[in-house]
């Protein structure tokens, strides 16, 4: 089956960008390098394609109330112009996806999903949501592109005239760009300042123009992987999955709504543990590989791993029997 395009994929291919599937997209990897894009983004901005998320607008009477038992996000406390960080979570209290969640107003939300969890999402969402509170997929219509690094704001600010630095973290704001609707989010996925831009699908090529600022890159999806990794940010589908918890994950403190959500008694149940992890020499622990201790037993599997650019070493992610995770001198063996 062919891959999907994003309304950028063929300036990426023009621009001599590696392109790879994922998630079902066609999508560029690297154009200079991954080292090169990495540390340019910690050290001035890179601009990423994200185009491929799933955007899901939920409105109407009783939404508020309806997406608080759907979700392990806090609405209770989050007020217009906000956004927070979340799960969608299975009866057991395994993460179906992490996603974040926009307010616009009394009941009127945005969901932002990851693309390989977009289809089973929306299902979950139009299940337990009543039929008076409307879902839309907003995906096929909706762009997004990540401006990420330290300079980042000052290069939005020169683009679109405006002031930013006044947005907080996790804060977001509604204007114009190019005469089309542009959602500004001071979110990211790379432990830099940053912000994710959201606007028209046929208006994707304000990518150009903010590219026209010396101070940007285009980054591909190796260094953005990098990058939340030396941050220490999960992905779907490697850290995080339905067979673990939010506690497992040691994402338990963020589970303080008061509603009963799907999924909430199983959501603190801890049997293994992500831990993060340097290894010694140069070789990158690859997702399976074993964990065990030194002569001793298999105690944990290795599920993201990397050289670290701006670390000079390899870290990673491994989950690990939760009886054993205090352990410091785990040794990481090759997947057979």
């Amino acid at each position: 089956m062919s891959e999907l395009r994003t309304p950028l994929t063929s300036w990426h291919e023009a621009h001599g960008a590696k392109m790879a599937p994922f998630a079902g997209w066609l999508m560029p990897i690297q154009y200079e390098g991954i080292l090169i894009e990495h540390q340019h983004t910690r050290q001035h901005a890179g601009l990423f394609d994200i185009c491929h998320m799933g955007e899901f607008r939920i409105e109407g009477p009783g939404a508020d109330e309806a997406l608080s038992r759907a979700a392990s996000h806090n609405l209770a406390t989050l007020a217009p112009g906000k956004c927070r960080y979340g799960f969608l979570l299975n009866a057991e209290g395994g993460v179906l996806d992490d996603c974040i969640i926009y307010r616009f107003g009394p009941d009127a939300f945005m969901i932002v999903v990851n693309a390989a969890c977009a289809a089973g999402d929306f299902a979950a969402l139009r299940e337990r949501l009543p039929q008076g509170v409307a879902l839309t997929d907003l995906s096929a219509v909706t762009a997004k592109v990540d401006l990420q690094g330290p300079e980042s704001v000052d290069v939005l600010e020169a683009a679109l005239n405006e002031n930013f630095h006044d947005l907080p973290y996790f804060g977001f704001r509604e204007t114009t760009f190019d005469g089309a609707p542009l959602l500004v989010s001071r979110t990211g996925y790379t432990g830099e300042l940053g912000f994710e831009l959201y606007l028209p699908w046929d208006k994707a090529e304000a990518w150009t123009a903010l590219l026209k600022d010396e101070r940007v890159k285009p980054v591909g999806l190796g260094a953005r992987d990098t990058l939340r990794l030396e941050a220490g940010l999960p992905l779907y589908g490697h850290d995080l999955d339905d067979k673990h918890s939010p506690a497992e994950a040691g994402m338990g403190r963020m589970l303080t709504s008061t509603a009963d959500y799907v999924g909430k008694e199983g959501a603190q149940r801890v049997r293994e543990v992500l831990v993060p992890l340097r290894i010694e020499g140069r070789r990158s622990a690859r997702h399976g590989d074993v964990l065990a201790l030194p002569g001793g037993p298999e105690v944990g599997r290795v599920t993201s791993g990397s050289f670290a650019p701006s670390l000079g070493c390899v870290i990673a992610f491994a989950w690990v029997d939760a009886a054993q995770a205090e352990h410091a001198d785990f040794v990481v063996r090759t997947a057979r």
